[in-house]
């Protein structure tokens, strides 16, 4: 996802600054597997740095130069006890440390260790804005501000960001061809003549086999995970995507296709496993009442490239090529929606559940809720909406114990709107624009 690069930006910026290069210190980890054979190879590098390069304690460097020192540990998960050196590190010293890893499982296995000295950041696959910027279409800032979830509990928030898109729609329009066509991998855009094939051999191999073969290891007493049926499992939330099917799918599918008696918790662990590696995203139902069961969480992925590879099924999110092949439109539907919840899983702190029907409720793709307000989110991924596609936002809307005083419509194309003055209609492409 470019961590290695985006951490040699940070050294710039540093420089850029008027930092003094020696208070910069920077480490590769997976340049250097000897490293790993040291006992403490954090602690052992930092003391060779206070003696080789400030040719003094980091302390008293610090104190001369009134300011911290900088430490950018890059893959620090192949290490063992990481977490608890970097603790004892910024529990003791003057330093700042940036640390990166390509397993979200393993650095989310230091935190314990970290609490209350860490923020963490997901890096996710490019933005549609930054897929412009490198495809070379042009420059977008982000319409959501950094910090913050304020705006979006305001309805003028969302009209403006669909008047946003229409005023960029050149861009947006750029940038989603490729987003449809390539997903939103950087390797799949570094290189513009790369074709499919390529793109998608590239995906297999190093996004999903690397996570599923590298995080394999991390389990419980050291337990080795079943490849096979992980696999599957994975296979299973790409076929699903976008929905939220029952126990029994899960069960007669993987018993069928390996032949084996695996039971639903063993299932429910390997999606959870998933969801930690960042592949997928587990959505839960909205749960208002305490006495209701619990139904199950939506699948969403973390690209719709992934599933193009996995699957070798390409499923087009673009008007004119659903125009050609109508038969895929509820399956680009689903693939849509799983586009739409990966983009609200991405904004920090914002809570997104799905709703399932309820009795005379009817299902809502999602909800998000900032605060005591909520915002429901449908779905409806087609070149004609009538007043009956807008029933479960309407009756959503319409209960006031439900605190939404609108909802959302993500629709096929700018021409593609609820006749509701409630509900926003927003096309895709100018929903992804948000961030």
């Amino acid at each position: 996802m470019g961590k290695t690069t985006l951490l040699n930006q940070v050294i710039n910026t540093l420089l850029d600054d008027g930092i003094d290069p020696q208070r910069i210190f920077r480490v590769q980890f997976d340049d250097i597997p000897q490293l790993q054979k040291i006992e403490a190879p954090i602690l052992d590098l930092a003391a060779w740095y206070a003696d080789n390069v400030l040719g003094k304690s980091i302390n008293a460097f610090a104190n001369e130069q009134r300011g911290p020192v900088y430490l950018l540990l890059d893959e620090v998960q192949n290490l063992r006890d990481w977490a608890t050196q970097i603790k004892h590190l910024v529990d003791l010293q003057p330093v700042r440390a940036i640390v990166t890893g390509s397993s979200a499982l393993r650095i989310e296995a230091g935190r314990d260790s970290l609490a209350g000295r860490i923020a963490s950041i997901e890096m996710g696959p490019l933005l549609l804005r930054e897929i412009g910027e490198i495809r070379g279409f042009g420059e977008l800032n982000p319409f959501l501000a950094y910090n913050g979830l304020a705006p979006l509990k305001e309805k003028s928030f969302w009209q403006a960001l669909r008047q946003f898109g229409h005023e960029h729609r050149i861009l947006r329009d750029q940038a989603f061809t490729a987003f449809s066509e390539f997903g939103a991998y950087p390797l799949a855009h570094t290189r513009p003549d790369a074709s499919w094939e390529e793109v998608s051999s590239q995906l297999v191999e190093t996004v999903v086999r690397r996570a599923i073969q590298h995080d394999l290891r991390v389990g419980e007493r050291g337990r080795r995970r079943d490849e096979p049926l992980l696999e599957e499992v994975f296979r299973l939330a790409c076929r699903y995507v976008g929905q939220a099917p029952a126990q029994a799918a899960y069960l007669d599918e993987v018993r069928r296709s390996l032949d084996a008696n695996i039971g639903w918790q063993r299932i429910l662990a390997y999606l959870r496993f998933l969801d930690a590696t960042l592949l997928i995203r587990l959505v839960e139902p909205l749960e208002l009442r305490l006495k209701r069961r619990k139904g199950a969480a939506k699948l969403i992925l973390s690209d719709h490239s992934l599933r193009a590879a996995w699957l070798q099924e390409q499923i087009p999110l673009l008007p004119s090529a659903l125009l050609a092949a109508p038969h895929l439109t509820d399956l680009a539907g689903r693939v849509a929606e799983s586009a739409v919840g990966q983009l609200f899983k991405s904004v920090i702190h914002l809570a997104v559940h799905h709703f399932p029907e309820r009795g005379s409720e009817p299902e809502v793709d999602y909800v998000l809720t900032i605060g005591d307000q909520r915002i429901p989110v449908e779905v409806k991924y087609r070149r004609r909406i009538d007043h009956a596609d807008s029933r479960g936002l309407r009756s959503f809307i319409e209960k006031s114990v439900y605190n939404a005083p609108f909802g959302l419509m993500i629709t096929l194309g700018d021409d593609v709107a609820s006749d509701d003055p409630r509900i926003v209609s927003i096309p895709l492409s100018t929903l992804l624009l948000m961030r």
